[in-house]
């Protein structure tokens, strides 16, 4: 999560009472939905009142905020897009913006007219409410940029989801339904996006590692036999499996130069 604290567990009678630490992660989770929910801002009052029952010291609550801080959630006010966005990302912004502008606004009227007509199944409108949102995907995507994920790809997902979303309205009732269907639906498609790259990018690092554990194992039997290695001579050398070796050959593209290829 980024941030731990040490608290004090005085209500674990008989292994009964819940960990304070999951509590506290919990509660931490859920204060960092309730700032997205926002516009990533969140008030003192509301860390205050997550944190209550916890009884958290002082010293506990200012590392919560620096938390809160670095994840790019404001306290008390917003936190300027400028301040975190990269250069590139803020050129792009202004040009995508400057397309978007193609598409007239609508008065909440004539939203909730076409938002009717989508969900009765009308094709054009469904084109016409995607094009409603894609404003609210860029400010949504904001939100959820600095986390290792370009601003252009958070976009792209934001705008596919809010595409599909348009064409599954039929299920609700009232059209006031649908900016919370549609916002719950982009969010989502931004958080599994994101953390899907980490994933890859652990699986890469594990990868990368593994690699490099065989390369400087056959890098140093190498030096001391004075010519490249056999997959055999380095597994008896090593303890690495045949298969490890192999495997982190293959990963490398066939590229660790200190091994004979077979």
């Amino acid at each position: 999560m980024g941030i731990s604290l040490t608290l004090d567990s005085g209500c674990e009678e008989d292994g009964m009472e819940m960990n304070k630490e999951v509590l506290f992660a919990r509660a931490l989770e859920k204060l960092k939905k309730t700032a997205k929910e926002q516009g990533n801002c969140i008030s003192e009052e509301q860390i205050k009142e997550a944190f209550q029952e916890m009884e958290l010291t002082q010293e506990q609550m200012e590392l919560v905020t620096d938390y809160l801080k670095k994840q790019k959630i404001g306290i008390g006010e917003p936190v300027d897009a400028a301040d975190y966005l990269t250069r590139e990302e803020v050129d792009y912004l202004e040009s995508y913006l400057e397309e978007l502008k193609q598409f007239a606004d609508v008065s909440e009227g004539e939203k909730e007219a076409i938002t009717l007509s989508a969900m009765a199944g009308d094709i054009q409108a469904q084109t016409r409410l995607t094009e409603i949102y894609l404003p609210e995907v860029v400010e949504i995507a904001k939100l959820y940029s600095g986390q290792g994920v370009y601003l252009e790809d958070l976009i792209g997902e934001g705008n596919l989801a809010v595409a599909m979303g348009a064409g599954m309205l039929e299920c609700l009732e009232h059209a006031n339904e649908a900016q919370g269907m549609l916002g719950k639906m982009i969010m989502d498609a931004m958080e599994e996006y994101i953390a899907d790259n980490l994933k890859e990018k652990q699986t890469d690092k594990k990868v990368l590692d593994k690699v490099n554990k065989v390369a400087d194992q056959a890098r140093e039997l190498a030096e001391s036999l004075q010519r490249k290695v056999t997959v055999e001579e380095l597994a008896e050398e090593t303890r690495l499996s045949e298969n490890i070796i192999l495997e982190a050959i293959r990963m490398s593209g066939d590229n660790i130069e200190y091994i004979e290829k077979r």
